[in-house]
């Protein structure tokens, strides 16, 4: 780490982090929208109650809200939902008795023999992994260290180029597709399908031809390791990076700290807030780190795809205005042909369209920048199943169905890209 040990542990005791937070009491609940009323409504409620945690949330009438909340909280909420007429139902009766030894788990695995598929990877198991990957496979695979987080994590990024084009053209000009995951340090699902992507593109390369040929791919599998890590030990709901924030609040929302309509709408400027923008654009290293590859990568990025959890989202900008951009269209085609291929290769639904249409608006988000200022044609953020009554994320028995699912999904969009800009 960059700063003295008594320092992280002071950090640390004012962060409120002496223990593992408990969840005890904690219920999570959902509610039907079945009317724009109902949409306003809890849209409002969720800006303005700070002690609801909104997993899931959009305006879409007739759909349904996920809502976790703390046993000082539950009479409130339920008396709100009553006078509203809001439909619900109890989907976690204590949200503390789901955290199973896997969510916390201390077991390590060497994934020597390929990536394992049954468990969420802690940042050592995820770095190992592609550094071996990159030793094995060095005719067509390296990594680089992008910048590092505020504890002092290097941040990885894998570069995969078809072995026949890197041997002839390592510095080729072919169209790059730029991927990043867990800059939301809760949402697991994220690296854990950016960790699949590599493995696929790289061990089984020779099944992904198509997608190798045309196509350089840049792969950031854990944006924001400080919080990914601290999810795991301490917060398993932390959001937000680990810098100190204001007197008493640690994070910034990586996804609200974008130089782009920064600080307009949809995000806190209150420190402890889990969507608090920072006190200036890019105020983090994380987020710089991803700025830097963008504008490196400038004129050749022509697919950027940023992984969240969750809902089933593949969204695109704007994320500060309803407004659409002059050629949305070819956005949304390439969204299509995405959540087209999951549907058809395993029946569940994507809902397509902008971010502020489908959710809401949130200003300074990293497509918006990669579209409007890194000139990235495409740019989309994707967000991954949830774990329902399990938890935020599937159960590590799931991982695998999830991650091969999405995978049908991106392969679809960057074939439909690498047609169009290739």
């Amino acid at each position: 780490m960059r700063f003295p040990v008594l320092v992280a542990v002071l950090l640390a005791v004012i962060g409120g982090t002496a223990g593992r937070q408990s969840y005890s009491g904690y219920k999570l609940y959902s509610v039907e929208q079945n009317s724009q009323q109902q949409v306003d409504f809890l849209r409002e409620l969720q800006q303005s109650a700070q002690d609801l945690d909104f997993w899931q949330l959009d305006r879409l009438v007739g759909s349904e809200a996920r809502v976790l909340v703390p046993p000082a909280q539950l009479d409130y909420f339920r008396q709100l939902l009553k006078a509203q007429k809001l439909r619900h139902r109890e989907l976690i009766h204590d949200f503390e008795r789901v955290q199973d030894d896997h969510l916390y788990g201390t077991k390590r695995v060497t994934p020597s023999q390929g990536l394992p598929l049954n468990k969420y990877l802690r940042y050592n198991e995820m770095v190992d992994y592609i550094n071996k990957l990159a030793k094995k496979y060095s005719s067509f695979v390296t990594v680089a260290e992008i910048g590092k987080s505020y504890e002092g994590r290097p941040i990885p990024a894998v570069t995969i180029q078809s072995p026949s084009l890197y041997k002839s053209r390592p510095n080729s000009s072919q169209p790059v597709v730029f991927v990043d995951a867990g800059i939301h340090a809760r949402e697991w699902a994220a690296p854990a399908m950016a960790m699949y992507l590599i493995s696929e593109l790289v061990e089984n390369a020779a099944q992904h031809q198509d997608l190798l040929a045309g196509l350089t791919w840049t792969i950031v599998p854990i944006a924001n390791p400080d919080g990914y890590e601290y999810s795991h030990e301490r917060e398993r709901l932390w959001r937000k990076t680990r810098r100190p924030a204001g007197r008493n609040c640690v994070g910034v929302d990586g996804n609200r700290n974008y130089d782009f309509h920064w600080a307009e709408v949809g995000a806190s400027n209150q420190p402890c807030s889990d969507t608090y923008h920072g006190e200036q654009s890019f105020s983090e290293p994380e987020t710089r780190a991803i700025r830097d590859e963008l504008l490196r990568l400038k004129g050749r990025c022509k697919f950027y795809l940023s992984l969240h959890t969750y809902g089933q989202y593949l969204l695109y900008p704007w994320g500060w205005t309803s407004e659409l951009p002059e050629d949305w269209q070819k956005v949304d085609a390439v969204a299509r042909a995405g959540a087209r291929a999951i549907e058809e290769a395993t029946g569940s639904t994507y809902t397509v369209g902008s971010s502020t249409n489908v959710l809401y608006a949130a200003a300074g988000g990293s497509d918006d920048y990669a579209y409007a200022v890194a000139d990235v044609p495409i740019s989309m953020t994707m967000e991954l199943p949830g774990g329902g009554s399990q938890g935020f994320n599937p159960p590590p028995t799931r991982i695998e169905e999830i991650v091969k699912e999405t995978f049908v999904g991106v392969r679809a969009m960057a074939l439909e890209v690498a047609r169009n800009y290739s």
